[in-house]
């Protein structure tokens, strides 16, 4: 009987959780209204902000409350070219301009969009990440649909009336940068979570993982395990469809509705 694996401690949360305390909340498009679905609603950037384990910037946004005298705080994540004091319009009758919110059923084809809605009305959910950003491809108004091609290359197939901003995230060529030193390393992550730095499982005992043990350091077994086993099992290429080196050109996959 061997120890609790790294991979079953991880699970329980504890001392692996993420670290929120300083974040400035969930960044996302406002709550769905009727404003939004017939006409447009106009905000104020208020300031670019920092978001503590996040590598793009996020944007402080006032609006109007819809139904009494009070202001709506928002935080969405900034394209690339939003400032402070700009004025930007989410809904169906907005504008064609960056920093503007609308369904993806009003984009032209061609056009670059981030934060886009995967369902309608989950205030978005693909091209989140800096420099990242969504295609509209096609669309298909007798259908209801759209097509969009995700950063990773592959072609999805949406409602047309999930919601996009148009632009690209900020903060592209984050990862450009080497970080060199192990001391960058360890301030990333102490921000995010407690996953750093991360010790192999073949460079420890038996007792402490399957993979560990023997003489020179080898793995000694299969590294592709099932869905089904034991949580002590589950390490390494979990329900792999494949394993080895991808070669030959980028195959891509559609999903459709």
């Amino acid at each position: 009987m061997g120890k609790i694996i790294r991979a079953q401690r991880m699970g329980a949360g504890s001392i692996f959780t993420a670290r929120k305390h300083h974040r400035k909340g969930p960044a996302r498009f406002r709550a769905i209204d009727f404003g939004e679905r017939h006409g447009y609603v106009k905000g104020l950037v208020k300031e670019i902000i920092h978001d503590p384990g996040r590598g793009g910037p996020l944007a402080r946004i006032v609006f109007r409350h819809q139904y009494k005298y009070s202001l709506k705080k928002e935080v969405f994540i900034a394209p690339e070219g939003l400032y402070t004091g700009q004025f930007i319009y989410c809904g169906k009758k907005a504008n064609l301009s960056v920093g503007n919110v609308l369904p993806v059923s009003e984009l032209p084809e061609g056009t670059i969009v981030c934060n886009l809605e995967g369902k309608y009305g989950d205030r978005g959910c693909f091209g989140r990440c800096t420099g990242n950003y969504c295609t509209v491809v096609s669309q298909n108004p007798d259908e209801g649909r759209t097509k969009v091609k995700l950063p990773s290359g592959q072609k999805k197939t949406i409602f047309n009336n999930c919601r996009a901003m148009i632009g690209m995230c900020a903060g592209g060529g984050r990862v450009d940068k080497p970080i060199l030193k192990a001391g960058n390393a360890f301030w990333k992550h102490k921000v995010k979570r407690n996953n750093w730095p991360r010790v192999r499982g073949v460079c420890m005992n038996p007792v402490d993982h399957p993979f560990g043990g023997g003489n020179h350091k080898h793995i000694g077994k299969p590294s592709t395990v099932k869905r089904s086993c034991p949580a002590g099992q589950k390490c390494g290429l979990i329900a792999a469809r494949r394993t080895g080196r991808i070669t030959g050109a980028k195959k891509i996959v559609q999903f459709d509705l």
